[in-house]
């Protein structure tokens, strides 16, 4: 199994600088059998990610890299299963409940007390806490959990290696190698370059040492991974131990509308029909045409065959009240009237 673990989309924000189209195509080019997509704070891009992979025939393991506030060093964490994927929605809502438009504030108690049921890949963001992470996750998913090593082609490459292998085999983590990219392709680099300006709000020529060494933070073919990693072959064979666990796949959701409160001993479906022929008996109270009848039959049975039964009881319950309180309901068009 063949799988880059760590790709960021366009999806991060003035980060990445591919679109997903672009990043599955390119994977199936470079003979990857699976792809780990995962853009900063959010799951956001995810449904295009999945539809792209799926046109261009390689698996997507979707996920979200988590950017901390505490220290952290950033963490990919991908859903293994349903009930996973619906934690790490929760855990991204708390975290940008917590924070104005665009951020997103999240700790690691927070991803702890989320985290059954997701994988975890933890970067070595430089000045993190990477130790004392990996220790507690060491201590409470060791199982699920990976490090993920990067080579950056700068001239401390090899050295930062050996020391972020050490470290793995000091917390019994296994290394996980990736290309933590940016982009699909090498040149699309000075489109990342102007992406840094604007999020740092400078220019290309004042810019400095903010923007990338080099064009490196692209996907890669598995025989070049297997090059750059060859004295770490852990790095590579691991993913076919995270590719095996993350079998979630965006194919096994589907519309659920919350629960909504009905009399009891009765569905959505019958209390709505009972609401309607109510209405329609007040409306016309010299009696129900049948032309409007047949018409009502048709869209209860259009409602039931679509499952909207319990949204329409949802608005039922707020034109009630508004009406209840005086507040002006009338009219049609759902955006005007939401």
């Amino acid at each position: 199994m063949t799988i880059d673990p760590l790709i960021a989309t366009a999806f991060s924000f003035l980060h990445g600088a591919s679109h997903a189209e672009e990043i599955a195509q390119t994977a199936v080019a470079l003979g990857f059998t699976a792809i780990g997509i995962a853009d900063r704070n959010t799951l956001a891009g995810i449904v295009r990610a999945h539809q792209a992979t799926k046109d261009a025939g390689v698996r997507l393991i979707p996920g979200a890299r988590l950017v901390f506030r505490d220290g952290t060093p950033d963490i990919a964490a991908y859903p293994i299963n349903r009930t996973g994927y619906a934690r790490l929605c929760r855990l991204l809502t708390l975290g940008k409940s917590r924070a104005i438009k665009g951020e997103c504030h999240l700790d690691l108690p927070d991803l702890l007390t989320h985290a059954e049921g997701v994988a975890l890949l933890v970067t070595t963001t430089p000045g993190s806490r990477l130790d004392e992470t990996l220790a507690t996750l060491a201590q409470t998913k060791r199982q699920e959990a990976w490090l993920a090593v990067t080579r950056f082609y700068t001239a401390t490459d090899t050295k930062t290696l050996q020391v972020t292998a050490a470290r793995a085999r000091h917390h019994r983590i296994p290394l996980l190698a990736t290309t933590d990219a940016l982009t699909h392709a090498p040149e699309r680099r000075p489109l990342q370059d102007v992406m840094t300006c604007i999020r740092l709000n400078t220019t290309i020529d004042r810019a400095g040492l903010a923007l990338a060494a080099n064009a490196e933070r692209h996907l890669k073919s598995p025989t070049e991974l297997a090059r750059l990693f060859r004295d770490h072959p852990d790095a590579i064979a691991n993913s076919q131990d995270f590719g095996s666990l993350c079998q979630f796949s965006l194919d096994e959701l589907s519309y659920q509308y919350p629960n909504e409160p009905i009399p009891q001993g009765t569905t959505p479906d019958a209390h709505l029909a009972a609401l309607t022929w109510q209405g329609a008996a007040a409306r016309y109270p010299a009696g129900i045409q049948p032309k409007l009848r047949a018409t009502l039959e048709k869209e209860l049975a259009m409602i039931a065959q679509l499952a909207y039964a319990p949204y329409f009881l949802t608005v039922h319950d707020i034109v009630r009240f508004a009406r209840a309180q005086g507040i002006l309901c009338q009219g049609r068009g759902s955006a005007a009237n939401s």
